[in-house]
């Protein structure tokens, strides 16, 4: 059995393993804003971490309207909370240039300091968590 500081620890872990990939994706969008038909990528991984804080937590989510069978051939509904992952996708929401480049630099750069509030946001997280376990650590000693 693995120890556990404490229950959102893995899941803070896990975020900043997406939030640094996606910086280094943003990045790059940044870094071939010149390069011909280049399309920005960016990473979707928040509805795989709210199920891992569903799942971690016990949270129970809303009942979902079951598919009916009535034929033996039907396939059944996917089980999609099982697979929550994160997803890799390109961002074309804007007007490509003549060179068919869609990089727009406001755009990364916002999402890139949106991406950098979070990442500090989380490691904050970490640090009281991990500030609590060390204190109670210490006051373990004095005992």
């Amino acid at each position: 059995m693995a120890f556990e500081i404490s229950k959102s620890f893995d899941i803070l872990e896990k975020s900043l393993h997406y939030r640094k990939i996606r910086q280094d994706m943003i990045a790059s969008n940044i870094a071939n804003a010149d390069t011909p038909y280049y399309r920005p990528k960016d990473i979707r991984f928040e509805e795989a971490l709210q199920a891992e804080v569903d799942k971690k937590f016990n949270i129970r989510t809303a009942p979902k309207l079951e598919l009916a069978k009535t034929e033996p051939g039907h396939m059944a509904a996917p089980d999609e909370s099982s697979d929550a992952k994160p997803i890799v996708f390109y961002r074309d929401g804007h007007l490509a240039r003549n060179d068919g480049n869609s990089v727009d630099i406001d755009v990364e750069t916002t999402e890139m300091a949106k991406n950098n509030i979070a990442y500090n946001a989380a490691i904050q997280a970490l640090r009281k968590d991990i500030d609590i376990f060390k204190a109670v650590i210490d006051s373990s000693k004095n005992i």
